[in-house]
């Protein structure tokens, strides 16, 4: 769970539920967590965050471009540049990424911080959808059998 949000509290929040009844169940108590976090969980889990990075197939100058816009970003903020970039084709990536930086470079310190949290609990979500169907492949365990969700019948 720590990977997928870095707060302590907000994983064990949600380990401790288990099993759920499915997926849907899963991210619903994600988000409640999400939501309830504290200024500490926050800041705990945004420092366990790294920036969003662009894919290494990006042009080289939109990758100088945003590592220039991550250090300005980290020093005004004190925390890593949190977006999720879920939904969004990998085309379309660099100039999403680039253009929310740029926007939110302008915020206030708290108004920041609360996107910070909105765009964090969207990771995690991404995050719990991705792991949620690694674990139901063919190839691994299932949900079922590491507890995530309650067996069916």
């Amino acid at each position: 769970m720590l990977q997928c949000c870095g707060s302590r509290r907000w994983a064990h929040r949600v380990a401790t539920h288990r099993p759920y009844p499915d997926p849907g169940a899963l991210l619903a108590a994600a988000d409640e967590a999400s939501y309830d976090l504290s200024q500490r969980d926050l800041t705990e889990a945004l420092a366990a965050e790294c920036s969003a990075e662009l894919d290494h197939g990006a042009p080289y100058a939109a990758l100088l471009a945003l590592d220039a816009a991550h250090a300005e970003y980290e020093r005004k903020f004190g925390h890593a540049f949190v977006i999720c970039l879920d939904g969004h084709p990998p085309d379309e990536q660099a100039d999403q990424l680039l253009g929310a930086i740029r926007r939110r470079m302008g915020h206030e310190v708290d108004e920041e911080r609360s996107i910070s949290a909105d765009e964090l609990r969207r990771v995690a979500q991404a995050r719990l959808r991705d792991l949620t169907r690694r674990l139901t492949s063919p190839d691994g365990l299932t949900a079922t059998e590491i507890g995530l969700f309650a067996p069916v019948g």
